[in-house]
């Protein structure tokens, strides 16, 4: 299936690498890592390079510093965390430039095993645009190219994309490898029966993703804030509720294509309404729709039962956005009885999207899963059967 060159295909004894990771990580107004998720995520390629003998050039984003040095976005504490990890000093080259003095003599200088980090690669305005001096300037680091950085793989930047045309072999690591082998196998090869779920708050940004999961799956399910335009598709009243009135006709179209094709296709029967949008707004149970003046921020009793059982006998699991306001713990009920049911399933089960994987995590039930995705927009346009540039810039086998 995957047919990618990874860095176990690869000689890296000796060579300088220059590995893209994701360091993207939350930090507090005191410049310290809220969550270290996504640099445990990088540890396994980047202890296999080192102990391989290679010299480890690390490069990653952080936030939106628009093509400008921004110190609270610099990814000092990250080189600080990797350091305690590894259990060996991380150089940080600190180059407001990403790729100046400071990185070229600590590169110059590196021994075999040594791993130095460079500055945030959005710090330089050409790498959002993909321009070839950026580009050049990073492959002139290195022998070989490592990309690791799955959350990136659906934009085609510098550091990801334009430095593969400056360095011959190009790879990927182990955290881009096992993504695309869940995912992959999940969406091409599934073991059936394959359900997906989809919730979180709009159809327009999940209607590519709808479209080509039909073609796939056995059983569709949809809630969250997206499911009250397939509500109004079926003549339901909404109330208040999140409506995308421009994709009524587009749910209708869906729901069409899934009897068609044999898919189930499963909204809501029943919905916890409130008055207002507050955790301690008054609540009631509507069914058969949602009267004016109430707002549907959860999947009610019956819909959690009748979701449930669908999922109950499923072999492949794949889950994109919750199906209520979870944030608020008096409507994240629905989207936390999902989540249970998924971790007792003898199934593969796939989370994807930032929310989806915060609120498994939030539930305590992250390592029931088989795979959490690191990517929430790359893992979405993996759905929908687009190809991610990060992903075709890597060498083939």
């Amino acid at each position: 299936m995957f047919n990618k060159l990874t860095i176990e295909d690869i000689e890296v004894s000796g060579k300088r690498v220059l590995v893209r990771c994701d360091f993207n990580v939350p930090l507090d107004e005191n410049g310290n890592i809220t969550d270290e998720n996504r640099i445990v995520g990088a540890l396994p390629t980047i202890k296999y390079l080192v102990d391989k003998g290679a010299k480890v050039i690390l490069c990653s984003h952080m936030g939106k510093p628009k093509g400008e040095p921004v110190p609270s976005l610099s990814l000092a504490p990250v080189a600080k965390s990797l350091s305690e990890k590894l259990g060996k000093e991380v150089i940080f080259a600190a180059d407001d430039n990403v790729v100046g003095e400071n990185a070229k003599k600590a590169v110059s200088e590196m021994k075999d095993g040594d791993v130095v980090l460079l500055e945030n690669t959005r710090y330089r305005k050409e790498e959002t645009k993909n321009e070839d001096s950026f580009s050049k300037e990073l492959a002139s680091l290195a022998d070989v190219f490592v990309d690791d950085a799955f959350g990136t793989a659906h934009r085609a930047h510098c550091s990801n994309v334009g430095v593969t045309k400056y360095v011959k072999t190009c790879a990927c690591g182990y955290l881009i490898k096992k993504e695309i082998d869940f995912l992959g196998n999940a969406v091409n090869n599934p073991v059936r029966p394959l359900v997906a779920i989809l919730g979180g708050s709009k159809v327009s940004s999940k209607i590519s993703v709808i479209n080509n999961l039909l073609e796939k799956v056995d059983t569709l399910i949809i809630g969250g804030g997206m499911a009250y335009t397939f509500m109004a598709a079926k003549g339901l009243g909404v109330g208040n509720s999140l409506l995308e009135k421009d994709y009524i006709n587009y749910a209708k179209e869906m729901m069409e294509k899934a009897q068609a094709k044999g898919v189930k296709l499963l909204i809501p029967v029943d919905t916890v309404a409130a008055k207002e949008f507050s955790n301690d707004a008054e609540t009631k149970i509507t069914e058969n729709g949602i009267e004016d003046g109430w707002q549907g921020l959860d999947i009610g009793p019956k819909t959690t039962e009748l979701f449930s059982d669908a999922v109950k006998d499923a072999k492949t699991v794949v889950w994109n956005g919750p199906m209520g306001v979870f944030e608020m713990p008096n409507f994240a009920k629905g989207t936390n009885a999902i989540a249970k049911v998924l971790a007792d399933l003898d199934a593969t089960t796939i989370i994807g999207g930032g929310d989806s994987v915060a609120a498994v995590n939030q539930a305590g039930l992250g390592d029931k899963m088989s795979h959490i995705s690191t990517g929430g927009g790359a893992s979405l346009e993996f759905l929908e059967g687009k190809d991610l540039p990060g992903i075709a810039a890597i060498n083939d086998k």
